[in-house]
């Protein structure tokens, strides 16, 4: 194995256990180069605003920095870290991460001018799209991305990030099932998805509607966890508290994304696991794809918490997630699961 090579591995190595690492004396010895390499790499898992203070140390170790003398080499540890701040993926930092950081006045001026311009367009979606695009930097580029048709921008992947509130799920998971590569066909997807645990559904309709759902417990054909009176259909409910639906884009209303938890009378039907079926959430149900997985039902709010003003069986609530309750055709299913 050569120098390159055992390199290649070493950073490999790193990567996979990036939380980890940045904990250990080894994260507070590497060379700055080193860093910038690793940092620039997109797919880490790791929390923004924790890696922010890691670096921080890092810096004050190279400069051999204790408490005591904190404040007065304040400016020496701002140089120190000048070049790796840029690689910190500002945009994925709370509200509250990003405004505690702008007051350590740690950061480059040229940085914290382009964080303070991101914080004032916080309100105003398309204008702040616009900001991050023609910016083009590492510090509004999330660090992971979905290998994903469906998925095209930021705000619905970051919306995903937070609703999820999963980091190990979120950076871990995989596309597991595609209907365009692995078929429109309910049993290739039971066959594919089954008993996979955390369970992410994102589909799109002819009609550009995207929705989905969320699922802690994954469609499981072990009837141990199938609600009792459902089993000698072989087809079950399956109870989960945390579970969720969500809609990502509904361009004839001019819906924000928005999320929907289950009802908490009814969190024992939370997804129903039908043979014939892909995926079902909830018992109506909310939404469900046939066997061709080119069509589908739903029945919003069944199971599921409506927006305000939105009643069960009205038609808006049919229409809400997909268009209609059952006039609607798929463009992609995708499956997502560690």
């Amino acid at each position: 194995m050569n120098l390159n090579h055992l390199l290649d591995f070493s950073y490999q190595f790193i990567y996979q256990n990036f939380t980890k690492f940045i904990k250990t004396s080894f994260f507070l010895e590497l060379e700055e180069n080193h860093l910038n390499s690793i940092l620039s790499n997109d797919i880490l898992l790791t929390n923004e605003f924790e890696l922010f203070q890691s670096i921080i140390k890092w810096g004050k170790h190279k400069l051999n920095i204790n408490q005591e003398k904190e404040n007065e080499e304040e400016e020496q540890l701002k140089k120190q870290i000048s070049n790796i701040i840029d690689k910190i993926r500002f945009i994925d930092f709370s509200k509250e991460e990003l405004e505690d950081t702008l007051k350590q006045d740690l950061i480059p001026n040229q940085i914290s001018q382009k964080l303070i311009q991101f914080q004032k367009l916080q309100e105003d979606e398309k204008e702040l799209d616009k900001f991050i695009q023609n910016e083009n930097l590492f510090i509004f580029k999330t660090r992971f991305k979905f290998k994903s048709i469906i998925i095209e921008e930021i705000k619905h992947f970051k919306k995903l990030k937070e609703w999820i509130n999963d980091n190990e799920f979120f950076y871990k998971m995989r596309l597991g099932f595609s209907a365009k590569k692995d078929g429109f066909d309910s049993q290739k997807w039971h066959s594919i998805c089954d008993n996979k645990g955390k369970t992410l559904i994102i589909i799109k309709t002819k009609d550009n509607y995207i929705f989905g759902g969320f699922t802690q417990i994954g469609f499981t054909n072990d009837k141990s966890k199938w609600k009792e009176n459902d089993r000698r259909y072989n087809n079950g409910f399956i109870p989960d508290k945390n579970a969720f639906i969500f809609s990502l884009r509904n361009d004839k209303n001019d819906r924000k994304p928005e999320k929907f938890t289950i009802k908490k009378e009814f969190s024992q039907y939370a997804i129903y696991f039908h043979f014939l079926r892909g995926p079902n959430f909830g018992a109506g149900s909310d939404f469900y794809l046939k066997q061709d997985l080119q069509t589908g039902c739903s029945n919003f709010g069944h199971t599921y918490n409506t927006p305000n003003g939105i009643e069960l069986f009205s038609n808006e609530a049919k229409n809400y997630l997909a268009g209609s309750f059952n006039q609607w055709f798929v463009d992609e299913v995708e499956t997502f699961f560690i």
